[in-house]
């Protein structure tokens, strides 16, 4: 009797790890299949933005034309207020803003919040960016 009980709960035991086990390895390729969901979905983007602005180029000279008017009939006080306004939020000397443009790009493209290397592109980042 106690020799069945033993074989009945050992083989529940095996047939629980089994189902936790399956469960652990569903739960792991989702993540994976989530991550290369963003970043296919990230490449498709670049590449039709990319052919569009080879082959449209009529629709952004349009568009262009008309940013380049907003923009030379801004006033000053309105112009001075754009530029606060963006230097404050993602300006040079602005860790938080850069550390939420780049935390939201980093989890766009499907990666694991990572602290350090955040911290490291907000950190090289706009020097980069200041250079070029």
């Amino acid at each position: 009797m106690i020799k069945e009980y033993s074989e009945t709960h050992l083989q529940n035991l095996r047939i629980g790890i089994h189902k936790e086990t399956i469960q652990l390895i569903k739960i792991q390729n989702e993540g994976r299949i989530h991550t290369i969901l963003h970043f296919s979905i990230n490449i498709i983007c670049f590449i039709i933005l990319s052919g569009y602005s080879i082959l449209g180029n009529k629709e952004l000279v349009i568009l262009n034309s008309w940013a380049h008017e907003f923009l030379y009939n801004l006033s000053d006080t309105k112009a001075f207020s754009l530029l606060l306004l963006t230097d404050l939020c993602i300006g040079f000397h602005s860790p938080h803003g850069w550390e939420l443009m780049i935390g939201f790009v980093y989890k766009d493209f499907g990666f694991v919040h990572n602290d350090q290397i955040i911290s490291g592109l907000v950190s090289t980042f706009p020097v980069i960016l200041d250079t070029i």
